[in-house]
């Protein structure tokens, strides 16, 4: 996978999208091709405003989770290392690369957006590694180790995804910068960071302060679906 797959990827929705090698501030070690906000010289047309809004390109920024969960992979590899492991909503696919990169035995990006998963194959490559790639939750692979995933609680319908995790995996490790309280007892916090999304987005502070959550899977229920 190219950026200039991405690239195409992102002109379906801006004429003049692009992507460029970058190196979130977050996670500066781990390189990924993401938008190039150097081509919004000037404003946007209405028409691409509204193809933006309307198919946003999720997975050409590193959100401040994202970047927060990749470090924390990264600073504890025992987490990882030999296991299986499958980042739930992988967008940019940075944790994702930022598990094969910690000694994962199989490092699983999970995301229904074609796009994602391309953006997720072209930044392993762009590190030096390999991640399988999954198109649907519910064919996700059995005898997960452990599922990753960050900001995915923005919608409030996604909270049932809390317990999907647990039921689906040994131990889950969640990072998040929208929701202060998750109403899980299950999930113990661990630890709170700072990040802000890159290319920097400008949104309001509290979104850059990140609260990461480990908690243990419901044993005997590994091949729960959902």
């Amino acid at each position: 996978m190219t950026p200039e797959h991405l690239n195409q990827h992102l002109r379906k929705t801006l004429s003049r999208g692009r992507v460029a090698r970058s190196a979130p501030a977050g996670c500066p070690d781990l390189p990924l091709y993401l938008f190039d906000p150097s081509v919004l010289e000037g404003p946007l047309s209405h028409d691409e405003a509204q193809a933006v809004v309307a198919e946003p390109a999720y997975w050409s920024f590193c959100w401040a989770s994202g970047q927060v969960l990749a470090r924390w992979v990264l600073g504890h590899p025992e987490s990882v290392a030999g296991k299986t492991v499958l980042d739930f909503g992988s967008g940019s696919g940075v944790v994702a690369v930022a598990s094969a990169l910690a000694g994962a035995a199989r490092s699983i990006a999970c995301d229904i957006d074609p796009a994602a998963l391309d953006a997720a194959a072209a930044n392993a490559g762009l590190n030096g590694v390999e991640v399988e790639l999954c198109d649907d939750w519910a064919r996700r692979p059995d005898n997960l180790d452990l599922i990753t995933a960050a900001d995915v609680l923005y919608d409030p319908e996604n909270r049932p995804l809390l317990d999907a995790f647990r039921c689906a995996g040994k131990r889950v490790l969640l990072a998040d910068s929208r929701v202060k309280d998750l109403g899980d007892n299950a999930y113990e916090l661990l630890a709170t960071m700072e990040a802000r999304t890159w290319p920097d987005l400008n949104e309001f502070e509290e979104f850059n302060k990140v609260r990461i959550y480990m908690a243990r899977g419901k044993q005997g229920h590994s091949a729960y679906k959902k």
